[in-house]
């Protein structure tokens, strides 16, 4: 169904669906048919389409080559580095036996009418079992404090039961 003619149109026809020109003129600048727009998107569609598979299939070579991983060497062929590092852990190691890193602290009222667990008892020592105990006894007006030295888990003087069981629960 044709519009008619706008006012200021008068004597033009329509070219196409939006120029108006005038009689025994040619129409310039016509719309593209809808045809031919839809030709052109199935087409475009199809190449997308193409394109989207072979990036798929290089992604898939891709993730099969990946997949197989490099080789690596054997352990027998590590670097000299490396024989040099585990020297130096090993070094480190016996450096650190020496170490006081074994510790426990136990608790105690040393006295039956005190409460609160005031007193303790701390055992330091290394991995050969020498090294120190200190004992704080806390009482009513004053506090003591003690260091006893440790050699292979005993000790030269008396100890008391919270200090032998502080020794106890530091060895490992």
């Amino acid at each position: 169904m044709a519009r008619p003619p706008s006012r200021g149109s008068a004597g033009r026809t329509r070219c196409g669906s939006w120029l108006l020109v005038r009689p025994g003129r040619r129409c310039v600048g016509r719309r593209a048919r809808p045809q031919s727009r839809v030709g052109a998107v199935v087409v475009l569609v199809v190449l997308s389409l193409l394109v989207a598979l072979l990036a798929v299939a290089f992604a898939v070579l891709a993730l099969r080559r990946t997949a197989s991983g490099p080789r690596t060497a054997p352990v027998d062929a590590l670097p000299e580095d490396v024989h040099g590092l585990r020297q130096e852990v090993a070094a480190l190691r016996a450096e650190t036996r020496d170490a006081l890193r074994h510790l426990a602290v136990v608790r105690y009222d040393a006295f039956g009418d005190m409460g609160g667990h005031l007193s303790w008892s701390l055992a330091l020592v290394d991995d050969g079992g020498n090294g120190v105990v200190l004992t704080s006894i806390h009482g009513r007006s004053d506090s003591r404090t003690y260091a006893k030295t440790v050699a292979g888990w005993t000790c030269e003087q008396q100890l008391s039961p919270e200090e032998e069981e502080a020794i106890s629960a530091a060895r490992p």
